[in-house]
């Protein structure tokens, strides 16, 4: 039978798979498995969104301007060296889209985000997959895997679903030591939570070199993660070139006006920020007393390891927290089979999963 086939390699790609947000049967559920904010989105932003109710027939402003401006106004950016797009998401996929073609390399982490293999594949580029050291970026592994063919190094910074991050120092020697033409994507989608002294988001590379680019996203202490808002920050020659291929009007004008107002609440941030700290501190502390081990993050989730018994397993663990109805992420597809994530929730939800969790140990 004749029919349209996708182009080699397409059905190659293993395809995203969200997780779980239902317990079956449970009459509330907590999920804990989306690193969405428990605070939800600041009332100013949905005052914003709902005032551009009476004109949906308008199409957004093309370039997403005063998006740019207001974000420019935020962080001290020059607005046309931002590119907006609906979520992050967006942009990796256009960035890859822009430097990467068949035989092309894209370098990436274990355990990274499963955006970034699919985005390469997607183009035709071959996705280098390089070993972290106790879930940390290891940026001597990068640099030994670049080759000739290398065009893209992609790293999450703080990672998901580790939670870890990498010391401005070692990002500012992995890109001193790339070749330039080998684009570095710092993904700072949860910088916002990051409160070391060691740690910059990537505003300061993307501002001193040619071949940096940062990604931003409102979907995370911003709260606007339905509405598909994120930025990005580069060089003019990269915006330019990424600005050819981006889809018109690709923010719409509601995303745009909630994110501007999300932006100027500093007031709501700094809540989200102060909720964050004192409840990954209390759950990294609570569950490592259950004798779990637990990775040390700087973002507003946790990595949970569980051991390999039977009946004691993250398999076990996932089935009997979500009977309670705790929804946490299983982590099969991001080679940790034996770890789940959760994410900092209410503090009804928090104590509820360490209650859960102490029973599910016995302890």
């Amino acid at each position: 039978m004749s029919r349209p086939m996708p182009r080699p390699g397409v059905l190659d790609i293993a395809p995203y798979v969200p997780g779980k947000s239902e317990a079956p049967g449970v009459a509330k559920v907590y999920k804990l498995s989306a690193n969405e904010t428990p605070l939800g989105p600041s009332p100013k932003a949905i005052a914003a969104y709902r005032d551009c109710a009476a004109h949906l027939e308008d199409y957004p402003e093309g370039s997403s301007r005063v998006l740019r401006e207001a974000i420019g106004k935020g962080f001290g950016l020059d607005p046309d060296r931002i590119i907006c797009g609906a979520g992050s998401d967006e942009l990796l996929n256009l960035l890859a889209h822009t430097y990467l073609g068949p035989g092309d390399e894209a370098i990436m982490t274990d355990h990274c985000f499963l955006v970034y293999p699919i985005a390469t594949m997607a183009n035709g580029g071959k996705s280098i997959v390089v070993p972290v050291k106790d879930f940390v970026t290891d940026v001597d592994a990068i640099l030994a895997a670049v080759t000739p063919r290398t065009k893209i190094v992609w790293v999450a910074n703080p990672n998901n679903p580790t939670g870890t991050y990498v010391p401005f120092d070692e990002l500012k020697r992995l890109q001193r030591n790339l070749p330039p033409h080998v684009l570095l994507v710092i993904d700072a989608a949860y910088s916002e939570y990051v409160s070391r002294n060691d740690y910059e988001a990537g505003i300061e590379l993307v501002a001193t070199t040619e071949n940096t680019v940062m990604c931003r996203t409102f979907s995370k202490i911003h709260g606007l993660a339905s509405l598909r808002v994120g930025w990005m920050y580069g060089p003019g020659h990269l915006i330019d070139a990424v600005n050819r291929i981006r889809g018109p009007f690709n923010v719409s004008t509601p995303a745009m006006q909630a994110a501007i107002a999300s932006l100027a609440d500093t007031d709501y941030i700094a809540r989200a920020r102060a909720h964050n700290d004192q409840w990954l501190n209390w759950l990294t502390e609570e569950i490592s007393k259950l004798g779990l081990k637990v990775t040390p993050s700087v973002a507003n989730f946790v990595l949970i390891h569980f051991p390999q018994e039977k009946g004691r397993t993250a398999d076990d663990a996932d089935a009997f927290l979500t009977k309670r109805g705790l929804i946490l992420r299983a982590l099969k597809n991001y080679k940790l089979p034996h770890a789940l994530r959760l994410t900092v929730g209410t503090e009804e939800a928090n104590r509820l999963v360490v209650a859960a969790l102490r029973e599910f140990v016995g302890a």
